[in-house]
């Protein structure tokens, strides 16, 4: 697994400006209107679904203010706009595998946006199952090394005995793998150890990587995960390019 390449997206998206943050932030805010919906109400403590997103909006800085009050408008609010999960799956240039997850008030409007998204980098969108069947649906939990304390083999047995099925160590982070029914616990187990993470989601990992060649084929991957990065309906895009 590319855990490498994974830390180093992480490190890029957070130093990005802030214009980008708001817009990271504008959408873990939909999925925390989600979690308290979907997830047993607007209490952390009687709905796992929520401190998982929580942990996530607190590894992207979100400052807790804004954290509280999506999860008050989710909860005061009946009227508040009513999220959809849809999944978008296609290919990108040179058969690279793509799923769009979403998060959506207007269905034609992403499906349009997702749609165009991929014709303007030459690739399309397929039919759901496509591509999905080349990824392993995981736990991710990814620690900076220099943040961590914790010599290696303590924090995998640390991982391990929380319940995690594997635990990789890469050149600057370590990686640590769960089945996704149990992600929140062992999230939840290494949290109490006070173990820092700088990412930490259930998460789509690919079986096998594309490499491109082309210069080409590299601007218009690019450019279908900007448009798709851009648009405030996406919550997460996952690909099997090797960048």
């Amino acid at each position: 697994m590319s855990g490498h390449s994974k830390f180093a997206n992480i490190k890029h998206k957070k130093e990005k400006n802030d214009a980008a943050r708001g817009k990271i932030f504008t959408k873990i805010g939909r999925e925390l209107a989600v979690a308290v919906k979907e997830g047993g109400g607007p209490d952390p403590a009687n709905n796992s679904r929520l401190r998982d997103v929580i942990a996530k909006a607190k590894a992207n800085n979100m400052p807790n203010d804004n954290i509280e009050r999506s999860i008050k408008k989710a909860a005061g609010d009946a009227n508040a706009a009513n999220y959809e999960h849809v999944t978008y799956e296609g290919y990108g240039p040179n058969g690279t595998a793509i799923i769009v997850d979403a998060l959506t008030d207007n269905k034609n409007r992403t499906a349009s946006n997702v749609r165009n998204a991929f014709t303007k980098g030459s690739g399309n969108v397929g039919t759901p199952g496509c591509v999905s069947f080349m990824f392993d649906k995981k736990g991710q939990i990814i620690v900076d090394k220099e943040e961590c304390e914790m010599e290696a083999d303590d924090l995998m047995m640390a991982a391990l005995d929380a319940g995690a099925e594997d635990f990789a160590e890469e050149e600057d982070s370590f990686e640590i793998l769960t089945d996704p029914d149990a992600f929140s616990e062992v999230r939840e187990a290494l949290e109490a150890q006070g173990i820092p993470m700088v990412s930490a989601e259930v998460t789509m990992i690919p079986q096998t990587w594309v490499t491109l060649e082309k210069d080409e084929d590299i601007k218009n991957i690019q450019k279908t995960l900007d448009l798709l990065e851009e648009d405030d309906d996406v919550q997460e895009v996952y690909h099997n390019w090797d960048e």
